[in-house]
């Protein structure tokens, strides 16, 4: 049975891939950003560019939560596990990403490990709960990171918390929204290498919409005349959400569609919407790497759940940072450059000595280009593999 599954799932993307050339029109170039990261990586996962038109030409978003995140947040981190003797929690790929303060070089939260600071790696926000429970002497901190789709389980996390009386639990938030951050995209585009502009259209991220719905995007549909199709991850769910774009732009149109109808709906999860606006509320404003300070971008822990601020608690602030000179990470999340344009990218950056979150992250764009070898497959073939 896998093999037939497997045979009709080649044949029906062989089908959507000649659809798509039949759709594009070849008087016309086609540029739609694939928003979330695992998108980005099942399209180079599975070949689908090598399935698409030369007009047609897919774009890394900023959907990467590990990337997005500002070095100076990382910072904050590292301070409270080296400085403040607190017990960190996180998710993996927060491990390894690089902080900014120059006394310290390239600090990460793994290297903050290795020099005696209390870190550690949960699958879950609920992990770092049982961790507060078994040590009642010791300060936790959650660093949370992610957009609306790790946003619930940190909020349920903190109403037990507060539920339970828990007084040495807190949490580092910085949580941020998908719709706010794709108007950003729109509002300030600017020219890529190729002094090109234009955005035609989106793939909305999957896990996102499962909780917020497909409603959040209708009114940047209609702003900014852009077609936005809520794609899953399955190579053909890319591709036919593709399909469905093309034929928008063909015909003119600017509307949401879900292409995936077995896990989102209109309105999204209410019930976690409910608890999200209980426990966090906007921030005037967030900084994204890449995007710059964008206003109501981000959540903060509203003040009936303050004590378990880890912001408030530790009194931290947000320092200046500066990224590293020669990383393009920033112009990637924009989607104005390509991973390989970057200098450093498979020389000095590599997924085993990263330079940038985006090779750092299971989502990055720049992970995907490496891990793939489609980049370092064409240097081979030039001789020029650095």
């Amino acid at each position: 049975m896998k093999y037939i599954d497997e045979f009709r799932d080649g044949a029906l993307a062989q089908h959507v891939a000649r659809s798509i050339k039949c759709e594009a029109d070849a008087g016309r170039s086609y540029r739609i950003m694939e928003f979330c990261g695992g998108h980005t990586h099942a399209i180079h996962r599975y070949g689908i560019h090598d399935l698409l038109p030369a007009n047609v030409r897919m774009i890394h978003g900023p959907g990467c939560p590990v990337c997005v995140l500002p070095m100076n947040r990382i910072d904050q981190a590292i301070d409270l596990a080296l400085q403040r003797d607190v017990i960190l929690c996180t998710y993996g790929d927060m491990l390894r990403v690089p902080g900014s303060s120059r006394e310290r070089g390239a600090m990460s939260l793994l290297r903050a490990k290795a020099q005696g600071a209390d870190i550690r790696m949960v699958y879950a926000t609920s992990d770092a709960l049982d961790i507060a429970r078994q040590h009642p002497q010791r300060e936790v901190v959650f660093f949370a990171i992610g957009f609306e789709t790790t946003t619930p389980p940190t909020a349920v996390a903190l109403q037990l918390a507060k539920a339970q009386g828990l007084t040495n639990f807190s949490v580092l938030c910085n949580h941020v929204l998908t719709p706010v951050a794709m108007r950003a995209i729109l509002t300030t585009s600017e020219p890529d290498a190729t002094g090109c502009t234009r955005i035609d259209g989106f793939i909305g991220p999957a896990h996102v919409s499962t909780v917020i719905g497909s409603r959040p995007y209708e009114t940047i549909a209609t702003e900014f005349r852009k077609p936005i199709v809520i794609a899953g991850f399955e190579p053909l769910d890319v591709m036919q959400a593709i399909l469905m774009l093309l034929r928008q732009l063909n015909t003119g149109r600017a509307e949401v569609e879900n292409e995936f109808t077995r896990a989102v709906t209109h309105d999204g999860n209410l019930k976690a919407q409910r608890v999200m606006s209980e426990v966090f509320a906007l921030r005037d404003q967030f900084e994204w790497r890449g995007l710059g300070n964008v206003p109501y971008s981000g959540l903060r822990i509203n003040d009936s759940y303050a004590e378990f601020d880890a912001e408030r608690r530790f009194a931290l602030t947000v320092a200046a940072w500066q990224d590293h000179k020669a990383c393009e990470c920033a112009a990637v999340l924009r989607g104005v450059t390509e991973p390989h344009a970057c200098k450093l990218f498979g020389t000095v950056c590599t997924p085993d000595t990263p330079v940038g979150p985006c090779m750092v992250s299971s989502e990055g764009a720049c992970a995907a280009h490496y891990t793939y070898g489609r980049v370092r497959l064409r240097k081979a073939a030039s001789g020029n593999v650095g």
